[in-house]
């Protein structure tokens, strides 16, 4: 199981990852990068979705 991740920095930013969960217990963590600026935090929130959803299947084949 995957999930975006969202902290406080020491310097004031907003650091976004993406950590990977196994039987509970993070097993991997992948900086995505800070931002201290809403449009850079939703670029960078963008980017975390693509990498957590990288590799994976859709479900259904829906039409844009």
């Amino acid at each position: 199981m995957a999930y975006v991740r969202k902290f406080k920095t020491g310097s004031g930013a907003t650091g976004i990852q993406v950590c990977y969960k196994e039987q509970g217990k993070v097993v991997k963590t992948v900086h995505i990068g800070s931002a201290r600026s809403e449009e850079g935090i939703k670029k960078l929130m963008r980017k975390a979705e693509a990498v957590k959803n990288e590799g994976r299947v859709p479900l259904f084949d829906l039409p844009d």
